[in-house]
């Protein structure tokens, strides 16, 4: 099974990829992750990628899908994946359309979380984490059941990411329109997009989700 998962930041593609990583035993491919991964294990791809980055220029699409599928081909991917951050372009959609091709792979799903920006301005600007294990609060709609102290292990440190403001999501929704958002259409023509309500409870977006995995 390949799963791609699309939505705007903070839609909440990381909590539903790891729902489906325990459900399915999928594996969960960050391309920040793969690229960092590449890199320290100093593989032929990962110099490219560092020489690139050294010169303070974009790692190309060409590299990110070589450093794809040399992840993709490692026995901790045989049941299946979610990338989860690429494709962000066309440009990209088609380069991995390619490699999927010449590997014998094929996407399974394309699944838009989709959301009210307002509320999801909301429920970002208002998160804080625990500092010590990371379990995740919100202003509003999750705070720990005694104020100041961490519901998983007690601790009484919490902190807040410094781009979790209003403006600043404001800024990154932005972003996702200009440049994401345009691939939407090149996976709807192909019939794999489906879009799930991403301001629905965490359950109930997981079992939309399942609902479209059961149907693909």
């Amino acid at each position: 099974m390949i799963l791609i998962l699309m939505g705007p930041p903070g839609a909440g593609k990381g909590t539903q990829a790891r729902m489906l990583e325990e459900r399915h035993g999928l594996v969960q491919l960050s391309t920040g992750d793969m690229l960092r991964a590449a890199i320290a294990a100093g593989t032929e791809i990962g110099k490219q990628a560092k020489a690139v980055m050294d010169r303070g220029e974009l790692v190309s699409d060409d590299i990110m899908v070589e450093i794809i599928a040399a992840r993709i081909s490692e026995d901790d991917c045989a049941n299946g994946f979610i990338l989860d951050g690429f494709p962000r372009t066309p440009a990209q959609a088609e380069a991995l359309d390619r490699m999927f091709v010449d590997k014998g792979f094929e996407i399974g799903s394309v699944v838009e979380i989709t959301v009210n920006e307002d509320a999801l301005v909301e429920r970002i600007s208002g998160r804080f984490t625990c500092a010590h294990c990371g379990e995740g609060y919100h202003d509003a709609f999750k705070r720990p059941k005694t104020d100041g102290i961490c519901d998983m292990c007690g601790g009484t440190d919490f902190t807040r990411r410094p781009d979790d403001n209003a403006e600043t999501v404001r800024r990154r929704l932005g972003e996702y329109h200009r440049q994401t958002a345009p691939i939407l259409p090149y996976y709807r023509d192909k019939g794999l997009l489906r879009q799930v309500d991403g301001m629905a409870g965490i359950d109930a977006v997981a079992r939309q989700i399942e609902e479209v995995l059961e149907a693909a």
